[in-house]
């Protein structure tokens, strides 16, 4: 599989949960574990309980902060024997996209846990008389995820409490100093999803909100943090030569992008190749 299929692919390689040990907290299923952390949370059965439906956090556990605390120790014990990064970022953990809030769970241990993360993604596009441009952050080269690759203008994963919009604002000031009065006009223009099985094991179950913001010709991004190097501004055709041909971009970017390409017109959506592209697209979230 080559051109922009196989970024596709790349982020959807998980055909199907077997093998995983599904996650329940009140009832609901929330997660996908491996074999090795079912193996390792039945060590701590005051807080998780086992059937013939998997894993549950246990019922006695009432009230969101006393799940969020047994939760808690357990990634406390995974981070000390190595197994995540503790990041001291909670994120909400739902059933499904539009869900109650049923816990919280450090960002780093949603994988682990095969737990659906929410994110977004907003494409800078500046039109010039000479066509379509695209802002691209270099991503720094100490990032842990997909480090120095080319990234949206802003990306960012939606913490705890937490819409994205009100991520999309937070994350644009953060990263690239967009101001908030730019930042409100902001279209929302697609919600991407894929199951990507990641080599260490851990499921990747995340939802992209995907926006689109015209930027003045005569403004320029500028790294407010050390989450990128810096941004240049790439002729969309460019910007698709680097998708289809080079790993140089962060691989859900890519989906970002290709989403971007059909939408445009700089992939007939029309065609056998834009179709398949967006029937993959449309692929994700199924697990």
């Amino acid at each position: 599989m080559d051109g922009f299929a196989r970024h596709i692919a790349a982020c959807n390689n998980m055909g199907s949960p077997a093998g995983r040990i599904p996650f329940h907290i009140l009832g609901q299923p929330v997660g996908l574990l491996p074999p090795e952390l079912a193996r390792w949370l039945a060590y701590r059965p005051q807080h998780f309980h086992f059937d013939a439906k998997g894993v549950s956090l246990a019922t006695s556990l009432r009230g969101i902060m006393r799940r969020d605390a047994a939760l808690a120790d357990a990634v406390k014990g995974m981070a000390r024997e190595g197994y995540i990064k503790h990041r001291d970022e909670p994120f909400d953990v739902r059933a499904n996209a539009a869900g109650a809030v049923l816990a919280r769970l450090d960002r780093g241990a949603i994988p682990a846990f095969g737990i659906i993360s929410q994110g977004v993604h907003l494409n800078g596009l500046v039109r010039r008389a000479d066509g379509l441009h695209l802002w691209l952050g270099r991503r720094s080269p100490t990032k842990a995820v997909a480090p120095g690759q080319w990234d949206n203008i802003v990306a960012g994963g939606t913490p705890a409490g937490m819409d994205a919009l009100g991520t999309l604002t937070k994350e644009a000031g953060e990263e690239a100093g967009l101001p908030p009065d730019m930042v409100a006009a902001a279209r929302p223009v697609a919600r991407l999803s894929y199951n990507m099985l990641e080599e260490n094991g851990r499921l990747r179950r995340d939802i992209l909100h995907v926006f689109d913001l015209d930027i003045p010709e005569d403004f320029t991004p500028s790294p407010q943090d050390d989450e990128v190097e810096f941004f240049e501004l790439w002729p969309a055709q460019r910007v698709l030569e680097l998708v289809r041909d080079t790993e140089s971009v962060k691989f859900n970017v890519n989906l970002v992008l290709i989403d971007l390409f059909l939408r445009e017109g700089l992939i007939d959506p029309d065609s056998q190749e834009g179709r398949s592209l967006r029937a993959g697209l449309d692929q994700g979230g199924g697990l």
